[in-house]
């Protein structure tokens, strides 16, 4: 008797469930994957400031985080001469959380990928540059600042959305507290850049920046992309404070997505 009404009332739940699905409206909001949709490399060192290789031991974690389900492929390296272009090219997104290409090889191999539509999510020193650099095509890459100077200590800012129906920011307020972080200025600033467009900017509102090192002026962006490019730079990237806010992770995950949605292939989060 009891394994009958255990028949009866496995049969019972199965149709219930079956009537549920055949009731789905067309048009469901929802879009579940089959398999992973994309193949994402974070790149990261620990021969970087201490502050830089904090954040990026957080940027792991947190990219990590975002592959819960394994929605795609997620690999982690610190050797990026290990990626050939024939490999590299595998790969819709490279974030670079405190690094950036060091060897001739590696920056060749870089700049093939990214010319060839190949993605870029950069933080922080991940641009850094200046008259030492000696790598032209990256800091047109970047839209043509040179790093300039900085705050210090590490400290929150203000920050304004420059362009507010952008994929990036269009769900974010108009201004936010960012957390702690040093803050680069580029010269020329990367605005002045036809190519470029620039998402967010500290607000002059902060202004004077800083405590030993005080910025007092200047057109300050920090999150931008050049258009030439299927790239985008955020300055963030400075201690272990910067996934501590709700905001600045949702700028994070908007950026990492825009740069995935836009690849020559189609758009991996529509298939």
């Amino acid at each position: 008797m009891k394994n009958k009404t255990f028949t009866f009332v496995s049969l019972f739940l199965f149709s219930l469930l079956f009537s549920a699905q055949a009731q789905i409206p067309e048009g469901y909001p929802a879009n579940y994957a089959n398999g992973p949709r994309f193949k994402a490399l974070v790149y990261y060192t620990h021969h970087a400031e201490e502050a830089h290789v904090d954040f990026a031991k957080q940027g792991v974690e947190f990219f990590k985080k975002l592959n819960y389900g394994k929605g795609f492929i997620l690999d982690i390296t610190m050797d990026l001469s290990e990626y050939p272009y024939e490999k590299l090219k595998e790969y819709n997104i490279v974030v670079m959380l405190n690094g950036y290409p060091s060897s001739q090889t590696e920056r060749e191999t870089f700049q093939k990928y990214m010319e060839n539509g190949g993605g870029w999510m950069g933080f922080h020193v991940a641009a850094y540059n200046d008259k030492n650099a000696q790598w032209p095509w990256f800091l047109d890459f970047l839209g043509g600042g040179v790093f300039y100077c900085n705050n210090w200590p590490p400290q929150p800012v203000k920050l304004v959305v420059d362009n507010t129906s952008h994929p990036i920011t269009k769900n974010l307020p108009v201004s936010f507290i960012a957390p702690d972080s040093e803050w680069y200025q580029w010269n020329p600033s990367p605005r002045e850049n036809k190519d470029v467009e620039v998402l967010l900017s500290i607000s002059p509102d902060n202004y004077p920046l800083g405590i030993k090192d005080v910025v007092n002026f200047g057109d300050f962006p920090v999150v931008w992309t050049h258009k030439k490019y299927r790239m985008i730079y955020l300055n963030m990237g400075h201690g272990d404070e910067e996934f501590t806010d709700a905001t600045q992770k949702l700028l994070f995950i908007n950026a990492f997505r825009w740069v995935v949605s836009k690849s020559p292939q189609g758009d991996p989060f529509k298939k």
